[in-house]
């Protein structure tokens, strides 16, 4: 990366690390990260949910579909 792209040794180290945990995590925590992150954009929970709904069907990887009721479930328990 180094050689074809303008970011340094440290730089292009952080990318590909940040690359393989996303694809290392597994749909319970991107649940719960995505749920933190849109509760501290002031989101409310029901748009909080769809939106999450949505996010999972263009994951690299996509999990089965969950309802809303499920989702809730990976956050609250």
């Amino acid at each position: 990366m180094t050689r074809s792209t303008p970011l340094s040794r440290g730089e292009a180290l952080r990318v590909v690390q940040d690359v393989l945990a996303y694809f290392d995590e597994t749909t319970e925590e991107y649940v719960r990260r995505r749920h933190r992150e849109l509760q501290a954009q002031g989101l409310v929970n029901a748009t909080i949910f769809e939106r999450i709904e949505a996010d999972l069907r263009y994951r690299a990887v996509a999990p089965p579909e969950l309802s809303l009721r499920q989702l809730r479930r990976i956050v609250y328990g």
